[in-house]
């Protein structure tokens, strides 16, 4: 079956799975903004289903940190404040670390090295062809190919969860085409850095990289 983008993908097994699956989908394009009210009546509507998979999807993306429910006004995109943005990226800085450093010692590295420029590769296709949904997919891969080869699961599950708090914004930042060339190119420095088996290097550029989009973001979450 294909998805409603035409873009060959199967849809999800469930009912609520695809309601789910869209929702991210829009949040992460930035069709739904933070802030964004979400009406459960016209997203049944909109995807073809009564209001119990809408209900269901907004529990899974509360616990995600992606929507919050006001009391007498409903459900909504959630909203990061500068303090927020900042202790989630520093949560990640100390987490992505330690999983680095793991997987430095304790992955194949070929295999890992493999996986990182086949998906950094992905990652420039989308950005070229202008696709910010497609290079976000490919971007959250890349950097969790680092995450899982630590296998460390219940490290990752936090980092999941810090990088599903900011899934809102992301589309902020790779809206810029500057940016994006500079993701582009950090992360063949980062690739470079794991190929020469560098702990610290890779580190520090791990923190640079994540820095880029504080700046960015802040400066969005500032001027909104």
């Amino acid at each position: 079956m294909v998805d409603d983008e035409g873009q060959g993908q199967r849809r999800p097994p469930t009912t609520q799975a695809y309601v789910l699956d869209q929702l991210r989908r829009a949040i992460s394009a930035g069709e739904f903004q933070p802030g964004q009210p979400l009406r459960q009546d016209a997203l049944a509507k909109r995807f073809g289903v009564s209001r119990v998979p809408v209900r269901e999807a907004f529990k899974v993306l509360e616990s995600e940190g992606q929507v919050v429910y006001e009391p007498h006004r409903g459900h909504k995109v959630a909203t990061l404040s500068i303090d927020d943005l900042l202790e989630v990226y520093r949560l990640r800085q100390l987490l992505e670390a330690e999983a680095a450093r793991v997987a430095m010692q304790a992955a194949p590295q070929p295999e890992v090295l493999a996986a990182l420029k086949s998906v950094a590769s992905e990652v420039e296709a989308a950005s070229a062809a202008g696709d910010l949904l497609a290079m976000t997919a490919a971007n959250r891969r890349f950097h969790f190919i680092l995450v899982e080869a630590a296998a460390m699961p219940r490290l990752e599950r936090m980092v999941q969860v810090l990088w599903d708090a900011t899934e809102a914004y992301r589309y902020v930042y790779y809206g810029g085409e500057g940016n994006r060339t500079r993701v582009e190119a950090e992360h063949r420095m980062i690739i470079d850095a794991f190929e020469d088996r560098d702990v610290e290097l890779l580190i520090r550029l791990l923190d640079e990289h994540r820095e880029h989009a504080v700046e960015a973001l802040g400066a969005f979450l500032r001027a909104t």
